[in-house]
């Protein structure tokens, strides 16, 4: 741990971290458990305890495969949901019982069924960032990294009306990367055209929405050699801005195989400092300033408590189970 965060910790507070690790990493082979750590994760926890780290799409097939009995879920509520969707019998935990997500909080399964309703014939596509019951109510999941796979094998196969949930700019950016009309489905007097179409609602990640183009400019600006990478949650208008949108996955793909030295993450910024740790030869500019006040909520501290005590355990209805685990196993088998 000193190696990897010393730019971006003090001494003491990475030596009372790496105590803390030292437990959860003792405690989870004793108790069969495997830890699976979102790349939002704070820079101690990520680089400390997870068996296995990655974006939502990753997680969700490592969690499909997995032999242990209890899965620790460093991520917020939706996720560890989504793991125990694929894993009934076994024993999910998150380690902070309020970490939610503002997405997932932006539709509910009844949104969903109004929905249906003044769009029939539609095919829903929910993004992960939903919770199970809207899942259950959905065709498809999909996630940021293959938003745009899924559509193009709907379309393909004659489904051409998509209702695609809850984020608005996610979906505009997969109507915009797929060539097709995007209509707003959240406002009263909207019509879908005759033909394919992306259907979206009006819910907003938090994070993403607050990056603008002056940001992007201001970069440009400061440091003009940098590669600007924005996460497909943003805004179209700052996506027409950087030089590359992608899923976390894609950004640290990116930043390990590319040529360039600097560069600028439009996204949760805990995220900028775990690919440095990562890269020591490139540099992660650090103008950013936003952290996902959910995602935050997991600590090293809390994932030890929720070991220990086995605490925070995720239980969903038998019926949202089977519902919502068809439209997960059609995004794995597209993906």
């Amino acid at each position: 741990m000193l190696s990897r965060l010393s730019r971006f910790l003090p001494e003491f507070e990475i030596r009372l971290k790496a105590e803390l690790a030292y437990e959860i990493n003792r405690l989870k082979r004793e108790k069969n458990a495997v830890i699976l750590g979102h790349n939002y994760m704070e820079p101690a926890l990520y680089a400390s305890v997870p068996d296995y780290v990655g974006d939502s799409l990753e997680l969700s097939r490592i969690s499909a495969a997995t032999s242990a009995e209890i899965i620790v879920f460093c991520g917020v509520r939706f996720m560890a949901e989504t793991a125990k969707v694929l894993n009934p019998a076994k024993t999910v935990l998150i380690p902070a019982e309020k970490a939610g997500c503002s997405l997932a909080e932006g539709i509910t399964a009844e949104d969903v069924r109004r929905l249906r309703e003044r769009f029939p014939g539609s095919t829903v596509v929910s993004y992960v960032n939903t919770y199970a019951d809207v899942k259950a109510e959905s065709d498809y999941c999909c996630t940021s990294g293959n938003a745009a796979a899924v559509v193009r094998h709907l379309i393909e196969r004659g489904r051409e009306r998509i209702i695609f949930l809850p984020d608005e700019f996610l979906a505009r950016n997969t109507a915009a990367e797929t060539g097709l009309p995007f209509v707003k489905g959240w406002e009263p007097d909207a019509v879908a055209p005759e033909g394919p179409a992306v259907i979206g609602w009006s819910a907003r990640c938090e994070v993403h929405d607050l990056f603008s183009v002056d940001d992007v400019l201001a970069v440009r600006r400061q440091f003009p050699e940098a590669v600007i990478i924005a996460h497909p949650e943003c805004s179209p208008e700052v996506i027409e801005h950087v030089d590359i949108s992608g899923s976390t996955k894609k950004m640290v793909e990116y930043v390990r195989t590319s040529d360039a030295k600097q560069f600028m993450l439009f996204t949760e910024c805990s995220m900028g400092d775990n690919i440095a740790s990562e890269n020591p030869d490139k540099e992660m500019i650090r103008l950013c300033s936003q952290r996902c006040p959910h995602m935050a909520l997991i600590t090293l501290e809390d994932t030890l408590e929720a070991l220990r005590r086995t605490q925070y355990q995720i239980e969903l209805p038998e019926d949202i189970i089977d519902r919502a685990r068809l439209p997960i196993d059609r995004m794995l088998e597209i993906s």
